[in-house]
């Protein structure tokens, strides 16, 4: 049985800590990641100006930060509202 990996093929950053974000499943919406910035690799995303250099990682298909954060896409695709 093959389990099909959560894949994140777009993001874009809306404002303060929410980021838009579409998936390979066709899943779509917005995120708001300020709840869940904590710890020391995440506390640094708390200025948005840091927050806002997030890329999508092509091989990892998520979010990824210059100082090593990142978030699982299945962490992602399950914060989408409306799902």
């Amino acid at each position: 049985m093959t389990v099909k990996l959560t894949r994140l093929i777009d993001a874009r950053y809306l404002s303060e800590h929410r980021v838009w974000l579409r998936f390979d499943d066709g899943a779509a919406g917005d995120v708001d990641l300020a709840p869940d910035l904590n710890g020391p690799v995440f506390e640094p995303l708390k200025n948005v100006e840091t927050f806002r250099r997030f890329r999508l990682h092509e091989q990892l298909h998520t979010l990824v930060w210059p100082n090593g954060a990142d978030f699982a896409p299945e962490f992602l695709r399950a914060k989408l509202r409306g799902t």
